[in-house]
């Protein structure tokens, strides 16, 4: 899984657009394996990136939960405490 790609649903205020892009970027730079396709591949990247975020864009409006909305930066916060431990060690 790519660690840039980021949970999206349940969010207040939702998912925006450029977060739904940027997730559809890194899975297609995941599955293509690369960050930057060749000249002969740019338009098939980049249609391929507009796709996924459309799908993506439409799971996340038909997505249903009874769970409460969850605050970004309370969420924010979690993912760096769960990076200081990982990457420094615990306290």
């Amino acid at each position: 899984m790519c660690r840039n790609i980021r949970p999206l649903n349940n969010f207040e205020p939702p998912a925006t657009s450029d977060e739904v892009h940027a997730a559809a970027l890194q899975f297609v730079r995941k599955v293509a394996g690369t960050t930057k396709p060749s000249a002969a591949n740019q338009e098939v990247f980049d249609r391929a990136v507009a796709e996924i975020a459309h799908v993506t864009a439409h799971l996340l409006d038909d997505l249903v939960t009874t769970a409460p909305p969850k605050n970004r930066e309370e969420e924010a916060a979690k993912a760096r405490a769960r990076a200081a431990v990982r990457y420094v060690g615990p306290a």
